[in-house]
C-alpha cells in the first residue's frame, strides 16, 4: 500500500473508522487510507529511551510524529532494526524540514503519524511541491469517487 501525501489539515479531517486497526478516509470518499506522506518543520521535540516524539507543522497545522525506537512496539509489517531506527532519530533536530512516511494511527483520541521513515529536504521548493502534489491527489481522489458513484 502506498503513502499518500497529506497536509496536516486535510490529516485531520479524516472520517476516522473505529475498526482494529482503525481506518481512515477523506471526507466523502470510500477510498481507505492508513499510510501517510508528510512533509513540515519540527517545532517540537521529546526523546525517551524507547521513543521520538515530535511535531511536524507544514502550515496547515502540527501533527504529533512517533518514532519507536525498540521494535516491541513497532507494528509487524514495519519491522525495522534498533540501527535503522537509530539512524532516523538522528535526523530529527528542531528547525529541520522532514518529510516523513508512516502508519495514521489514534492515540489518545488524537490523530498521529507511526514514523516508517524520515528523510530531511535541503530543497526549499520541496514545500511547495508537496503543497501542489497533494491538491493533486485529493482531486484524483474526489474524481475517481465521483466516477464510482454511477
Amino acid at each position: 500500500m502506498a503513502h499518500v501525501k497529506l497536509l496536516t489539515a486535510e490529516l485531520r479531517s479524516l472520517t476516522v473508522y473505529p475498526t482494529n486497526p482503525p481506518s481512515f478516509s477523506r471526507p466523502l470518499s470510500r477510498s481507505s487510507i492508513s499510510r501517510a506522506e508528510i512533509l513540515g518543520i519540527v517545532v517540537s521535540l521529546e526523546s525517551k529511551p524507547k521513543f521520538l516524539k515530535f511535531l511536524l507543522d507544514d502550515g496547515t497545522g502540527c501533527i504529533p510524529c512517533i518514532l519507536w525506537l525498540n521494535n516491541r512496539h513497532v507494528p509487524s509489517d514495519q519491522n525495522l532494526t534498533a540501527e535503522f531506527t537509530g539512524c532516523h532519530a538522528r535526523m530529527v533536530k528542531l528547525g529541520e524540514q522532514l518529510r516523513v512516511r508512516g502508519r495514521i494511527t489514534v492515540y489518545r483520541g488524537e490523530l498521529q503519524i507511526t514514523v516508517r521513515d524520515v528523510l530531511v529536504e535541503r530543497d526549499p521548493n520541496m514545500e511547495t511541491l508537496h503543497r501542489l502534489d497533494c491538491v493533486r491527489i485529493a482531486q484524483q481522489f474526489t474524481r475517481c469517487d465521483s466516477l464510482g458513484k454511477d
